[in-house]
Formats: C-alpha cells, sequence, structure tokens
C-alpha cells in the first residue's frame, strides 16, 4: 500500500521497522529510489521533538561522506515525520552478524575503519550520532569488496537518538541509547561527546570479533552498570596491537580513548597483519545463574515497573525508546530511556573483569558437564588430600619408631627377618 509523504515522496512498501519508526522504499520527485524513515505518530505530535527535528535540519543535510547515508531531507506534514535518505542496496550489520555470529578479524576491522571514517567526518561537522550499532551500520552488497572481501560500510540514523533526547522526556535524569553500546559517561548522566560514539564503535567491532558485546547479558540495568564498573575481558587470538586499539578505545575515561579519526588511520595499519585469519574460536560467556541454576537478572535496582523496564520484562529485548509506545517488532536491544543510576549503585570505580570468553568445548555453569565436572574435581582434590594424609601420618610412625638412622638421617622401613633376602 503507498502513501504520500509530503507533497515530493512517496511510499511504496515497508523494508524494515524499529523503535523509532517505519523505514519505507520510496521514490523522489524524479523517480528516483530513496530510503524514508518515518517516525511514530506520537513522537511527529511532540512540539517540542519536530522543533529539534527543524534545528538538526541544516547540519543533516549538510553531513555529506562516502561511508555516511546520506540524509536528502527532512518532512514535517502534518502528523508526519520523515527522514528522507538515500537507498542502500544490501543489508545491516546485525543481519550478517546473526547469520554469521563472527567475522574474520580483517573483515571486521575492515568494517570498523569504514564506520570510524563516517563518525571523524560526522565529529568534525560538530555532530555526535549517539547510537552506533550494527542495526545502523549498512553493507553496500554492490559497492567494491574491501580487505578480505568486506563490503563498504556506510552509518546511518544520524541525529535520531538526539532527537528523542528532548528535555522534556527526562533530559539528564536518563539514558538514552542501547544498552550494549552505551558509553559509561552517559549512564552516569554526563552530557554525550565526540568520545561515545568510538566507545559504541569499539563495543561493535568486539562483538564482529567475538559473536557478543563485551558488557551485554541479562537485564538492562545490570548492563548499563557493567559498563561503569567493570573492565573489559581480553580476546585471545587477535594481535595484541589490535586488542590495545580496542582496549583504549574501550577505556572509561573518555580523554583517554582515541578519536574517530586516530581509531580509523590505526585500524587501517593494522588490517595487512590480520590477512587471512579466520574469525575466532571461543564461546559466549557464561550467563549469570541464580540458586537453582536459572538466569539470574541482576537489575541493579532496575526492577520490573520501574522507569528502566515499565514493561516488567526482566530479560534481554527489545525495550520501547519513548514510554507509552508499542514495542518494537525486533527481538533485539533497541533505544532504551532509563533512569541514571545513583552514586551508590555506581561507587568504586571498575572493580573487576567482565564476562571472560570461554575456550571452546568447555562446559557451561550450571550445565549437567559442568557440575559432573566439579564433582570429578572435588573427588580428585579428596583423594589427593586422603593420599597426603596417609604418607605424613606413615612417615610419623616410622619417624618414632625409631626407623631413622643416627645423626638425624631420613628413616627408612627395616626389613623383617621374613622380608630380608635369604643368602643362597
Amino acid at each position: 500500500m503507498s502513501r504520500k509523504i509530503g507533497s515530493r515522496y512517496t511510499a511504496h512498501r515497508i523494508l524494515g521497522r524499529g523503535s523509532a519508526g517505519t523505514v519505507w522504499l520510496g521514490v523522489g520527485p524524479k523517480g528516483s529510489p530513496v530510503a524514508v524513515k518515518l517516525l511514530r505518530e506520537d513522537l511527529a505530535a511532540d512540539q517540542e521533538l519536530v522543533g529539534r527535528f527543524v534545528q538538526e535540519r541544516t547540519a543533516l543535510l549538510a553531513l555529506d561522506h562516502p561511508r555516511v547515508v546520506k540524509v536528502r531531507d527532512l518532512v514535517v506534514d502534518g502528523n508526519d515525520l520523515a527522514l528522507v535518505m538515500d537507498l542502500v542496496r544490501g543489508t545491516d550489520l546485525r543481519t550478517r552478524l546473526e547469520r554469521e555470529r563472527r567475522l574474520a578479524p580483517e573483515v571486521a576491522v575492515a568494517v570498523a575503519a569504514d564506520v570510524a571514517d563516517a563518525l571523524a567526518a560526522a565529529h568534525a561537522a560538530g555532530i555526535v550520532h549517539r547510537d552506533v550499532k550494527p542495526e545502523n551500520i549498512l553493507l553496500d552488497v554492490h559497492g567494491p569488496a574491501g580487505p578480505g572481501g568486506a563490503p563498504p560500510a556506510l552509518l546511518t540514523d544520524f541525529g535520531i537518538a538526539k532527537l528523542i533526547d528532548a528535555p522534556s522526556r527526562g533530559g539528564g535524569s536518563k539514558v538514552v541509547g542501547t544498552p550494549d553500546y552505551v558509553a559509561p559517561e552517559i549512564v552516569e548522566g554526563l552530557p554525550p561527546r565526540a568520545s561515545v560514539d568510538v566507545y559504541a564503535l569499539a563495543t561493535v567491532l568486539y562483538e564482529l570479533l567475538a559473536g557478543f558485546t563485551p558488557f551485554g547479558g541479562g537485564h538492562p540495568g545490570a548492563v548499563l552498570r557493567r559498563h561503569v564498573t567493570e573492565r573489559v575481558a581480553p580476546l585471545p587470538g587477535i594481535p595484541d596491537e589490535l586488542w590495545q586499539l580496542i582496549n583504549q578505545c574501550l577505556a572509561k575515561a573518555p580523554a583517554s580513548r582515541l578519536r574517530a579519526s586516530e581509531t580509523a588511520a590505526r585500524l587501517r595499519e593494522i588490517l595487512p597483519a590480520l590477512a587471512g585469519l579466520p574469525p575466532l574460536d571461543i564461546d559466549e560467556p557464561e550467563p549469570e545463574t541464580g540458586a537453582h541454576g536459572g538466569p539470574a537478572y541482576d537489575d541493579g535496582g532496575y526492577g520490573p515497573g520501574t522507569d528502566a523496564d515499565p514493561y516488567g520484562a526482566p530479560a534481554r529485548g527489545a525495550v520501547p525508546l519513548v514510554h507509552g509506545g508499542p514495542a518494537p517488532d525486533s527481538t533485539r536491544d533497541t533505544h532504551t530511556s532509563m533512569r541514571v543510576p545513583g552514586a551508590d549503585e555506581l561507587a568504586g570505580g571498575a572493580h573487576g573483569t567482565a564476562r571472560a570468553p570461554r575456550a571452546p568445548g568447555s562446559p557451561r555453569a550450571g550445565s549437567a558437564r559442568h557440575r559432573a565436572a566439579e564433582r570429578r574435581r572435588r573427588v580428585r582434590q579428596g583423594v589427593t588430600a586422603t593420599a597426603v594424609a596417609a604418607a605424613l601420618g606413615i612417615g610419623g610412625w616410622l619417624a618414632l619408631s625409631g626407623g631413622g638412622e643416627e645423626g638425624g638421617g631420613p628413616a627408612v622401613p627395616s626389613h623383617s627377618e621374613e622380608d630380608r633376602p635369604r643368602e643362597p
């Protein structure tokens, strides 16, 4: 079913749905194909948000870079609030991850370098993306292949997070973003700077290599707290130079991170050393388990029914962007708006290491294999302890019975008459 978007565009069919709205395949004034992101009607009815939308128009239209999905127009027409963008023929990075789980290091780094280039251009123009994640990275399947066969990557959805984060929606008392990719300073209530995008990109790169994010898992509130209080677990099997770059870009202190332009340059310097390396062979970290072996969702004070989780769903999944809006179709994590944790919840800074990857084939905690292995380990420890105690007991008996030689030499057992070798 087609529909008009303003006076210049026609949307023909839905390409995808998200928490903020729906993406349509459309055509422009000259019949050229476009992608139209139509925001939800409840957002279009917010006059303050519409005002912010119009204010961002000039900056977004001026952002022009080969690695940025070009915004052609912003439409405000009655109940319609839409971004009209270039159409990218391909898929998003999340879809590829769902198909392959993880990418070869060369491909992962090539994609991350493209995104870093896009961020560098945006930051130079004074624009912070604030929601870098695989869903917002598009892969152009018709573009020239890069290192390892990587398709060109383009970053989209500039301005959406900023539009949503209006003062009337919580301002400094809320966390707006996607939990797995939110920088710690955002969790602590500080204003977003360019460094939050670098942190999110490093999180994406970690996910491309490992198949999971460094601080994800469990209730969104627990995920936010890990960003502030936990150190990232190393990834085995990647060159040290690449790990050092990821670790630096995931620094808790924003000033310690590289700039986007530096990140892009460093990633491309590392690329030649990654040629031919296969995807990492590691397993996802253990989920937290409760007393009965089930998942233990540490909500960090963000219990069901609070601002953090107004829908009462503790598990990972789609979280509506704005309170009162419909839940998105996707089962993936998406935008969320949660209260900023209190100082007591985040006290102490980084005090531990986040969930570490498991060696391939090792049993999951709480599984039958894991419990059996633990029983065998305890039995071995018990047998060893018994043997040591027995040995000590025999040695003590021999010492007391005078088995040792004069002068304090070692005690050795002496043969009885029956035990001695008989002379021929």
